[in-house]
């Protein structure tokens, strides 16, 4: 990401929680991760914190990309592991502080920039990202996250894909009405960036979904959000979701240093 870009995202990113810390709200008193989304963008967000919950184990140390305001912390603070949530917008991890104080004894916070974090080496056991790819050099990202990462180690991220062109030419609207970098729009993951992310472990997963998630707003205005939901996971599986995705959620286990040099 361009110095101007990480400004830009930073100063976005700040203000929006400024905006919102004079407000002392705990987390249990806001909707957090999955339960922010409509119905019918939720399942990858489910599958995501699913995975959290069965392969994050207490006493793990994990290091939380993106952090942000701590939309998606909480899954990770529930297993017990010690979670280092990281930003590049102070202003942001200061909310998120502030909504974990009271229930969150294994936290710490680190303003860092994901393309060159201030981290030892094998500083982690789990380095976790949701939606926050994009806003990093792929490179120099995938890098950090190996070389933070001690052997063995485990990766585990929900972000959008890049291939629908529905999608592409939202985000592309967004980018154009000054609610997203230029940058980001270049560096969404796609089918590569997916398989970059997987070299050097022994084993990658990867699922797929929304695949029509653009036209279940109208199923649910007809039927109602569950049912969209219910219709779009379907359809994910009847067609067999890859290219044409939405969002993806990989786990990419046992990361073997040498490989990864």
């Amino acid at each position: 990401m361009t110095l101007n870009d990480k400004l830009i995202e930073r100063e976005r990113y700040d203000a929006r929680a400024q905006s919102q810390l004079a407000q002392t709200v705990a987390a249990t008193e806001v909707p957090l991760g999955s339960q922010t989304m409509v119905a019918y963008l939720r399942t990858p967000y489910l599958v995501y914190e699913q995975k959290i919950a069965d392969l994050v184990q207490a006493g793990n140390r994990v290091l939380e990309l993106g952090a942000g305001a701590g939309l998606h912390t909480r899954a990770l603070l529930q297993t017990g592991a010690h979670v280092t949530a990281s930003d590049i917008s102070p202003h942001s991890l200061s909310l998120l502080r502030q909504r974990f104080q009271q229930t969150a004894g294994n936290l710490e916070t680190a303003v860092a920039d994901m393309e060159c974090l201030p981290f030892a080496p094998d500083a982690f056991d789990v380095v976790v990202s949701a939606g926050s790819l994009s806003y990093g050099e792929p490179r120099l990202v995938d890098a950090e996250i190996r070389r933070v990462l001690r052997p063995g180690g485990m990766l585990l991220c929900v972000d959008s894909l890049n291939h629908n062109p529905v999608y592409r030419l939202n985000r592309w609207l967004h980018y154009r009405r000054g609610n997203r970098s230029l940058s980001t729009l270049k560096r969404m993951p796609d089918l590569r960036r997916i398989q970059a992310l997987g070299q050097g472990f022994e084993t990658l997963e990867v699922r797929y979904f929304g695949a029509l998630s653009y036209l279940m707003p109208v199923v649910a205005r007809l039927a109602g959000e569950n049912s969209a939901q219910s219709i779009s996971d379907r359809l994910d599986r009847w067609i067999g979701v890859k290219r044409s995705g939405f969002k993806f959620v990989l786990v990419a286990r046992g990361l073997s240093k040498t490989d990864s040099v």
